[in-house]
């Protein structure tokens, strides 16, 4: 094999690399809170996440194909901190029984850890504390799996149901900062009542999340909020603040008025209260875009900009991205484990190997795409190479050199 063609091999596989990443956090503190190892003498919380970790990445379809892979690594395992790989039969019960908040709190402490590090320190040219993205995402299952969920097709569709994962993320990470899992019934407006935000933040969210009574709450406490009108919205207008005519393919404000809207206070149980009848004030701002597609905005920011509102508003792209990614480059088609705990632990394994690989690219300075990053590390997991070096080469051969990025020497752990 001539030099250009030769691929050199460093004394850790890849899989071993990102691992050493999670070292940041200790694990050891999460399995005391949630006594995660109490009831297991072999199969340990840290095994447990290896043998997730290892099947999300190489994108298996069940425990028996993780626990198979494992097993045909042979020498390699020690590299893991394992003697042997696990039987299907042990992890499928640890996957069944360990309770999913263990790996929750894991993924949040490592956000935790990395949020700082992940940020890019873009302001958009906004006087924001924070700016920050909200949406849910649904992910089907199968039907004996929490039934009753998700919506009714008409015809003779299937039934899309399972669960939701509701995220916050801030617009300038690629993170989910908070997230809740859901059955896919509970209706996208109560994930906005577990927030804890602070004065002076914006938050950006799609129409499916219109609730007035938390709007009004938000305007008192100066928290700020940019979505969309619903079309069968009733309101009155109290003052037009600019009006325009539309004009085709030109991107342009066409109204920003004042609005109020009436709604039923709710009472401490969640019911409406019918006889009370309150009302919000809020700005409403409408908006033609190049390719002459009309918006309606709703805010309770009447300081900003007509334009920095819809400006905003594109900002909550960044959160369907990251959904994107999710369902492209990881397996979520199929479920390890037939309960609602392994459901929930084994999305959060996926957002930790998300979370991990976003650390890994950015520490690479890579300029490849995510999907190519993924699709790299699922192909090279057990190879000896330095996974840095193979996301930031763009030559055919990969040298034996470790080569620190620039300013993220803090990060390398090997």
């Amino acid at each position: 094999m001539s030099k250009d063609n030769e691929i050199h091999f460093v004394g850790q596989p890849i899989f071993k690399q990102i691992l050493k990443l999670i070292d940041a956090v200790n694990i050891q503190r999460l399995v005391i809170k949630h006594q995660s190892d109490y009831y297991y003498k072999a199969f340990k919380s840290r095994t447990q996440l290896i043998v997730m970790l290892f099947g999300i990445l190489s994108r298996c379809d069940s425990m028996t194909e993780s626990c198979e892979g494992l097993r045909a690594l042979g020498g390699k395992l020690n590299h893991l901190g394992l003697d042997k790989a696990p039987a299907k039969s042990t992890a499928s019960d640890g996957l069944r029984n360990r309770s999913n908040k263990f790996f929750e709190d894991l993924y949040f402490s490592l956000v935790n850890k990395y949020k700082s590090f992940l940020s890019d320190s873009r302001t958009f040219g906004l006087t924001f504390k924070e700016v920050l993205l909200i949406d849910s995402t649904t992910i089907r299952l199968f039907s004996d799996i929490l039934k009753g969920v998700g919506r009714n097709p008409k015809g003779d569709g299937k039934k899309k149901g399972g669960m939701k994962v509701h995220m916050l993320i801030d617009a300038v990470q690629s993170v989910g900062r908070f997230v809740k899992l859901t059955a896919a019934k509970v209706h996208d407006k109560n994930f906005l009542k577990s927030l804890d935000l602070v004065s002076h933040s914006m938050i950006v969210f799609d129409k499916a999340y219109n609730y007035y009574q938390q709007f009004a709450l938000w305007t008192d406490q100066n928290v700020y909020f940019v979505t969309r009108l619903k079309k069968n919205a009733v309101y009155t207008v109290i003052d037009i603040l600019r009006k325009h005519y539309r004009k085709k393919g030109q991107e342009k404000v066409l109204s920003d008025e004042i609005i109020e809207l009436e709604y039923n206070p709710e009472d401490e149980n969640g019911k409406k209260q019918t006889m009370i009848v309150k009302t919000v004030r809020l700005r409403k701002v409408c908006y033609q875009d190049e390719k002459n597609r009309y918006y309606e905005f709703l805010t309770n920011n009447f300081e900003i900009t007509a334009e920095e509102v819809a400006f905003l508003y594109k900002k909550r792209w960044g959160i369907e991205i990251m959904f994107k990614k999710m369902k492209q480059n990881f397996q979520l088609h199929y479920f390890y484990g037939e309960n609602e705990n392994a459901i929930y632990t084994q999305v959060w394994c996926t957002l930790i190997a998300q979370l991990l690989l976003t650390v890994i690219q950015k520490i690479s300075q890579a300029k490849k795409a995510f999907s190519v990053v993924a699709t790299l590390i699922r192909i090279h997991l057990i190879s000896m190479l330095d996974v840095y070096q193979l996301l930031r080469s763009t030559k055919r051969a990969y040298n034996l050199k470790l080569e620190a990025p620039p300013g993220e020497v803090q990060l390398r752990m090997f």
